[in-house]
């Protein structure tokens, strides 16, 4: 197109009528995906008499939202009500941990993975192990850490860590191992070591079930990490779940459960936009195919 040339009307016309209707489409998403929500805690609202339900032992979303708000913004007090403006460095002790445990299974899933699913030999020594250790609940693995790593934020990072590591290598595994053959041979014939190979054609290959096993990955560690606390350790949500459980404090119980599930959900929303990021080639591909 020359210097200073119009686009045509009926172009900018197309554009922007194709920008209206995304626009629309996100809105009738977003619109549906709170229908579901907003009708259980109606219910679930209307279903309760004097703020609970069961005999007084599930308090109704009014009561718990009260309870997360002196939660997080009251100002704290060491007296009967501990949880008073304690809410966010509860927070941040569970997500560090978890930051901590999923990388540290980023670290070792996915090279692990890479491997196993490209060497012949990786997948007949170290794949047998992994799927022996596999099936073991991370409940199982509670006395262990006890026993080695006392009551200290390493044995959660650890429980985390090994919550998230078998589905991140297993699905890194199986990226590598559904590589399309006729790439790898392009590669080699156009004189492509075998590094080269691995970096360039295997791993970029196997990106969607990586991401695939960083999303399953990430919902088991927000699920070890409040296992591990539970026990392990004395902070975060796990523990304040714990002993809000023990003291009668259903309202702080269901607000710890909403934390969490809102934790979860934001996490994933990081890896699924990194994963929008890094596979933009599979959506042009996709496009002109």
């Amino acid at each position: 197109m020359q210097q200073g040339a119009s686009v045509p009307a009926d172009i900018v016309e197309a554009l922007a009528s194709a920008e209206r209707r995304a626009r629309s489409a996100r809105r009738r998403r977003l619109l549906l995906g709170i229908v579901l929500p907003l009708l259980l805690l109606a219910v679930w609202q209307l279903s309760g008499r004097n703020g609970t339900l069961f005999g007084g032992a599930l308090p109704t979303p009014e009561r718990a939202f009260h309870a997360w708000w002196a939660w997080a913004f009251a100002n704290p007090s060491p007296g009967l009500n501990p949880y008073l403006g304690t809410w966010f460095d509860t927070v941040i002790f569970s997500t560090i941990r978890v930051a901590k445990g999923f990388g540290l299974a980023i670290l070792v899933g996915v090279p692990l993975g890479i491997l196993v699913g490209w060497s012949r030999v990786a997948a007949a020594s170290v794949d047998p192990t992994i799927q022996l250790l596999r099936p073991i609940p991370i409940t199982a693995w509670l006395p262990i850490t006890l026993a080695i790593f006392g009551i200290r934020d390493f044995g959660a990072v650890f429980l985390i860590m090994l919550g998230a590591f078998y589905p991140i290598v297993i699905n890194t595994t199986q990226g590598a191992r559904d590589v399309e053959k006729t790439w790898i041979r392009a590669a080699q014939m156009m004189g492509a070591s075998r590094l080269d190979v691995l970096l360039r054609v295997v791993l970029p290959a196997a990106l969607p079930s990586i991401f695939t096993g960083l999303r399953l990955g990430l919902g088991i560690a927000w699920t070890a990490v409040i296992v591990s606390e539970m026990v392990a350790v004395k902070s975060g949500l796990g523990y304040v779940m714990w002993d809000a459980y023990y003291v009668g404090r259903m309202d702080i119980v269901i607000a710890d459960m909403v934390s969490i599930g809102l934790l979860g959900y934001l996490s994933d929303r990081l890896i699924v936009l990194l994963e929008t990021w890094a596979l933009r080639w599979r959506r042009i591909q996709s496009f002109n195919g």
